[in-house]
């Protein structure tokens, strides 16, 4: 069994699921590490290894978040996990995305997980989240102008709580025994378009909110131009964006309720909880 003492350490530590799963992991009394560029307990930087010797030291267990805004990480992964393995760590929990499981081996996020399931030094899980309700609350897909403009064509989503997120990876970090091999697909329980959820941000803000379902080579263009994605990411915008607007969603499950004994966030509540993102 896992000694309860020992240091997680949470990759993305002050990002969006990264800083709630160190949280968290603080409250159920287990050390946890932050490691980040800026802003964390340890400097981490992918493309610096001398950064990953120290922020492994002593750690027991990873909460692994590959590098954002990039597609092409898979080696930079690998040496990481091998460096991993050489400093005990008996345990990684994977925050991949939704369907990857049906990506090519040689796509990035895919070629991650299957070397993680290649590996016999420490035990893991995945995570593979729907879309995240934050995206509606932050710079990803703001309501500017009233309006929500990103290409989904009508397609829905079970949009989800990023605290169900971190809950699930809590769960798989504070008991690995239990969750060794585990792969989960956090998801709200609510099949929604973004059409609905315009409409529940609307009632919470009291002004009037729309999709704007604009064309996704459109879409991809001007995040690329406006500087927001580096232009190899479009391929990945347009990965995320038609996965739904081809029908291929995710959908309701039970998973975050199986692994944490409480049912997800729903949309109405994360909107009310969140209504200050649209009123400012």
């Amino acid at each position: 069994m896992f000694n309860a003492q020992q240091t997680t350490l949470v990759l993305g530590g002050t990002g969006r699921t990264g800083s709630l799963v160190a949280r968290k992991l603080i409250e159920r009394g287990l050390s946890a590490r932050t490691a980040s560029r800026h802003g964390a307990d340890v400097r981490f930087d992918w493309d610096d290894p001398t950064t990953h010797a120290r922020a492994l030291d002593g750690v027991d267990r990873v909460y692994l978040v590959t590098p954002v805004l990039r597609i092409t990480y898979a080696d930079l992964v690998s040496g990481f996990l091998d460096r991993a393995a050489e400093a005990g760590v008996r345990h990684v929990t994977y925050l991949s995305t939704h369907g990857s499981e049906q990506a090519p081996p040689e796509v990035d996020i895919r070629a991650v997980e299957l070397d993680l399931a290649r590996r016999g030094a420490f035990t893991h899980s995945v995570l593979r989240p729907a879309w995240v309700m934050q995206n509606f609350a932050d710079e990803h897909v703001p309501v500017m102008n009233g309006a929500i403009t990103v290409p989904t064509r009508g397609g829905a989503e079970a949009f989800v709580d990023a605290t169900d997120i971190a809950a699930v990876a809590v769960e798989t970090l504070v008991d690995p025994d239990a969750h060794a091999g585990a792969q989960y697909t956090p998801a709200g329980p609510q099949s929604l378009t973004v059409g609905e959820v315009a409409a529940v941000i609307a009632e919470v803000s009291g002004g009037p909110v729309t999709h704007n379902d604009i064309d996704v080579d459109a879409w991809i263009g001007g995040a690329v131009a406006a500087g927001l994605v580096p232009g190899d990411y479009a391929v990945m915008l347009r990965w995320l964006t038609e996965t739904i607007s081809s029908g291929n969603g995710s959908r309701p499950n039970d998973d975050i309720e199986k692994v944490t004994g409480r049912p997800p966030t729903t949309f109405q509540e994360f909107a009310r909880r969140n209504a200050a993102a649209w009123t400012r």
